[in-house]
């Protein structure tokens, strides 16, 4: 289960998410109480619609004043202003700079915290070019937790102190990059009875390291490599032919590509970490490409997480192998 101190919170806020918001809007979030700004997942603004906070699995409505309101009438409506003005500041009012990202659909700031975008999507031939009249932003939240895949780390480690390639299966916004950010950490720190491993961190979207100018701005460990904004594919054959990793992570999974890149690894004799979208493991099974790597056993290991009752919480560990839930939520 994943928890954050109020501290922690307060320090994400003011630096690195009230700097790309107007100081109307970082007055009304800092109204509401820290005990339940600990909690804060998501703040998400829709141009003449209420600016929603989003605290764990349930979402709030703020009046001008920063209060708590259920009444749409009552609520704080986002203006046009209010996004671009938002999108001016985490641009730095270059938004053609950010032309790749925009394809993609998002934008990720300093501290590894994402912002998605929506509005008119110009398309050419089938693919998507570029996004404007941006209407709609979702910032997440980031979250370094220390400790949080302690549960999970005794059943990836074999006796002979290999990882076993493990696959972290969760919906959206259930805490996957969270724990797979923390068993990076203690794979590459290692404790007393396994001696830390060389791990290679393939970072496409900037949301595992949160590098600023290449350099990890969280803690991935003392043996970690970290290749940032590279597409995974590429990204996990050029650290194993370029660092000699013995254990490769990046975070979702979903393009063939992908998948072949996973297989070309793990012939190579390379440990996976690696994040897939699903609820469980029969819903991944039933997508393209990434449902391979359940058909074909390509992990060793299954971790299923939720947001019951809180975000983080580990559903299941799966040996797949042997078809076998190793641990299991009561």
């Amino acid at each position: 289960m994943l928890n954050i101190k109020k501290k922690e919170i307060e320090n994400i806020l003011e630096k690195f998410i009230f700097p790309v918001l107007p100081p109307h809007l970082v007055a009304i979030i800092s109204a509401i109480p820290t005990a339940q700004l600990a909690y804060l997942m998501e703040i998400r603004l829709r141009i003449n619609r209420p600016l929603l906070l989003v605290l764990g699995s349930v979402d709030i409505m703020l009046s001008s004043m920063g209060a708590i309101v259920n009444d749409l009438d009552a609520a704080y409506l986002c203006t046009r202003e209010d996004v671009n003005k938002i999108v001016q500041l985490i641009s730095k009012n270059s938004l053609y700079a950010f032309e790749q990202e925009l394809k993609m659909g998002f934008l990720t700031i300093h501290g590894g915290h994402r912002v998605g975008l929506a509005g008119q999507a110009i398309v050419d031939g089938g693919e998507m070019k570029a996004l404007k009249n941006i209407s709609s932003l979702n910032i997440r939240m980031a979250r370094e937790i220390k400790g949080c895949g302690d549960k999970v780390m005794p059943y990836i480690i074999t006796k002979e102190k290999k990882v076993l390639s493990t696959l972290v299966i969760s919906p959206p916004c259930c805490g996957k990059t969270t724990i797979l950010r923390d068993l990076i950490r203690q794979i590459s720190v290692g404790n007393k009875e396994f001696r830390g491993l060389q791990v290679g961190v393939v970072d496409e979207r900037s949301e595992i390291a949160a590098c600023k100018s290449g350099i990890p701005t969280v803690d991935l460990g003392p043996r970690t490599d970290v290749l940032d904004g590279c597409p995974k594919a590429s990204g996990m054959l050029m650290l194993i032919r370029s660092m000699s990793p013995a254990v490769v992570a990046t975070d979702e999974l979903g393009r063939a590509e992908d998948v072949c890149a996973v297989s070309e690894a793990l012939n190579a004799g390379i440990s996976i970490l690696a994040t897939v979208h699903g609820r469980d493991i029969n819903e991944v099974l039933q997508r393209p490409y990434v449902g391979d790597l359940i058909q074909h056993k390509y992990f060793d290991r299954y971790i299923i997480l939720s947001d019951r009752p809180k975000v983080g919480t580990i559903e299941k560990i799966v040996d797949s192998k042997e078809h076998k839930i190793l641990w299991e939520k009561e």
